[in-house]
């Protein structure tokens, strides 16, 4: 996948400086300069992250070292790319997701942080974290477990705790919460299963399960586990009904007006 995905990012960087010359030279410069989608994501993400006491190439050094080292980051970050490209309406090709798209951007950045808190490399890690909120105003704790095929839509003021589980196929929209409920120490914020969809504006707080393939209507407050395949929504959420697919993070249907006729299926 990552060869095939890394052809049409070419290819699609080749039409682009075709259709806008102004554009051209940063194409070169963050795609068809490099010889694989690791040179290009390394290069891209370390030009984003980068500050005045922060070069360039130290940050684009720790980046090509974590995915040397943990080379499924790398293949993470091709789902993520192909979970944007197969959920987001307004993205009709593969390449404005690794140049523009703060979401993908902010979880990839993540991934860097979380492999040197791994490796006990704390601090870096929690600068890393601080350039993220910074950058991409998302904040997501260093140890928090991230999966593959994660989406953030729009991305914008979503923070996630220290002991937050995201698993695979999951999909966040803009200023969610996965917090804790208080100053409590120890295992203290959400899990969320594969397939899960998290509209925007919703907290989820606490050491709570999110289940399987459930549905998190826009605004909602959710304090306590929500069941596999079940669509909660309100302030606190309750169950409405079930979403109409099995996987609502790939199908990104927020109106949980329609899950409420399926509570019987």
């Amino acid at each position: 996948m990552l060869d095939e995905l890394w052809q049409q990012l070419k290819s699609e960087a080749e039409a682009v400086t075709k259709e806008e010359p102004l554009l051209a030279s940063y194409v070169y410069a963050c795609v068809l300069n490099h010889e694989s989608l690791q040179s290009a994501l390394s290069f891209i993400l370390a030009n984003k992250l980068s500050d005045d006491v922060m070069p360039v190439a130290t940050v684009r050094e720790l980046f090509d070292d974590a995915f040397s080292a943990s080379p499924k980051n790398i293949e993470h970050a091709a789902c993520d790319i192909k979970a944007v490209f197969e959920r987001d309406a307004a993205i009709c090709s593969y390449l404005p997701v690794i140049l523009y798209l703060k979401g993908f951007q902010s979880i990839q950045v993540h991934r860097l942080a979380h492999f040197l808190w791994q490796n006990n490399r704390k601090e870096l890690a929690l600068f890393i974290q601080s350039r993220n909120s910074e950058v991409f105003s998302v904040d997501i704790h260093p140890a928090c477990v991230m999966g593959h095929g994660i989406m953030f839509d729009h991305a914008t003021g979503i923070v996630i705790g220290e002991t937050s589980v995201i698993e695979d196929n999951v999909s966040i929209l803009q200023q969610v919460t996965l917090g804790g409920t208080g100053n409590e120490q120890g295992d203290r914020h959400p899990k969320i299963r594969s397939g899960v969809l998290i509209s925007a504006g919703a907290k989820v707080l606490g050491n709570i399960e999110i289940g399987e393939g459930a549905k998190i209507g826009a605004g909602s407050v959710v304090l306590s586990d929500v069941a596999a395949h079940t669509t909660v929504v309100g302030v606190p959420a309750r169950t409405i009904g079930k979403p109409t697919s099995d996987s609502p993070a790939e199908t990104m249907q927020q109106n949980v007006f329609e899950d409420g006729s399926s509570s019987d299926r």
